[in-house]
């Protein structure tokens, strides 16, 4: 996956509000993400995450600041943002009938894709699903096995931002590391990664920086330092507080 440099970053929402009805869901929310970066958005029920996603993928439009993925403004052209990023959500929506191989085919033709048969291949042995898989079909296949599937397809879409929602929920323990060896792989090739996740040691083992989104802003941002990288039981309880907040 080739991605042109640039000194934009990758993802910037700046002074965002997004209220439904007379409820305030963002409150001048701010979150500026780099090329390459990883960063995990952590935060309770009602604290205005999934309400972020949609923001960035054009489906809820700020009554107030400006969202940008890639250096386009979301609300002036949300189509050709949304061509630069992919979204995987907690339950990926595959086809059960099809293969890993014909699901990847079928999306990628419906998105105008040009992947070769070669690369489709290259980015199914990346995400680590066997190969003995790859053309049975998806209805015998663990939610891990899906998710790698889901991600392979956004590796062939050759797009510079991920949206993860939830991403190892569900995963047992060796699917997980799995998948955040993936992840830093992904980090090594720039691709910029917002995942939105209530796994606090995976973010902690993954995650350049995480942030805690509480009443619809980022209330407190750390970032990895060192070979422990964050203190986990700092994560606990600022987690735990916004939680009683929320």
């Amino acid at each position: 996956m080739n991605i042109a440099s640039s000194t934009y970053s990758a993802i910037a929402l700046h002074d965002v509000c997004v209220a439904y009805k007379s409820a305030s869901v963002l409150q001048h929310l701010n979150l500026r993400i780099a090329r390459g970066e990883i960063y995990a958005l952590l935060g309770g029920n009602g604290a205005g995450k999934s309400t972020t996603i949609n923001t960035l993928l054009g489906f809820v439009t700020p009554s107030a600041g400006s969202v940008r993925v890639c250096g386009i403004d979301v609300g002036a052209d949300p189509l050709a943002a949304r061509a630069s990023l992919a979204y995987v959500p907690e339950n990926v929506a595959l086809y059960e009938h099809l293969s890993a191989l014909e699901n990847m085919a079928y999306f990628l033709q419906l998105a105008g894709s040009t992947a070769s048969d070669a690369q489709i291949a290259e980015d199914l042995r990346a995400v680590g699903l066997h190969q003995d898989a790859w053309t049975r079909r998806l209805g015998g296949y663990s939610k891990g096995m899906r998710q790698k599937v889901a991600i392979a397809l956004a590796l062939a879409r050759s797009v510079p931002v991920l949206l993860l929602d939830e991403p190892t929920t569900g995963l047992d323990p060796q699917a997980t590391s799995e998948f955040n060896a993936l992840l830093q792989s992904l980090r090594g090739q720039q691709v910029t990664i917002l995942m939105v996740t209530h796994d606090l040691l995976g973010a902690a083992e993954v995650a350049d920086r995480i942030g805690f989104l509480d009443g619809g802003r980022i209330v407190e941002e750390l970032a990895a330092q060192g070979a422990s990288r964050f203190d986990v039981g700092q994560l606990y309880r600022r987690y735990a507080s916004a939680g009683r907040a929320a």
